[in-house]
């Protein structure tokens, strides 16, 4: 069996990476979503296991000191991590599954997988990140110019990932996303074992 190929998405707050994975997901029944263990707060309409594997402080550390995680970070005073052998198990089952990390978990994970695919999502403009973190209506001024700052940091890494999806247009940015997996799926060493009998 090939194993599954695995998708890291990473973009700032706002970009719409969430609502653009979300939708890919629905559209490509060949793809699953990695469930990240966090420690902050269920939020409401959220399930533990489905959205995340909501850990306490104490927990998470042990399981870092464990070495349970192929990636952690904190992220506004709250730690997120990805369990090594979720991963492993999904892609030795053949599945292809995404990763919906920051850049210094896509770095972490890239030296455990170097054969990850890396996609960072950007918004048209700076501008533009402004007006939807505004527009949610959920944070404060003070948030919200924290999470500017942070999505311009985040933005200066944008050279370390394979593919940059601009996500202007939202149905655009979907046919982007769709086509980089389509892609992938369809390289050489990819395709060779199913069609052996061919050859």
């Amino acid at each position: 069996m090939v194993a599954g190929i695995l998708f890291i998405v990473s973009a700032p707050s706002g970009a719409g990476k969430t609502s653009l994975v979300k939708a890919l997901l629905a559209r490509d029944p060949g793809l699953s979503l990695s469930v990240s263990c966090t420690t902050r707060t269920m939020r409401l309409g959220e399930q533990e296991g489905i959205h995340y594997h909501f850990l306490d402080q104490p927990r998470f550390r042990q399981a870092v000191d464990a070495g349970d995680f192929l990636e952690h970070a904190e992220v506004f005073g709250n730690l997120y991590g990805t369990r090594e052998t979720d991963v492993r198990t999904c892609l030795e089952a053949g599945r292809d599954l995404i990763l919906e990390i920051d850049w210094q978990g896509a770095r972490q994970v890239r030296e455990r997988f170097p054969a990850a695919v890396s996609i960072f999502v950007l918004p048209p403009s700076i501008a533009e990140l402004e007006r939807r973190l505004r527009g949610r209506g959920t944070d404060s001024d003070e948030v919200i110019a924290r999470r500017m700052t942070q999505a311009r940091d985040e933005m200066a890494h944008y050279a370390e990932y394979d593919y940059l999806v601009v996500n202007d247009r939202f149905d655009m940015a979907l046919d982007a996303l769709a086509a980089i997996t389509t892609a992938e799926r369809l390289r050489l060493e990819r395709q060779r074992p199913h069609l052996a009998k061919l050859f």
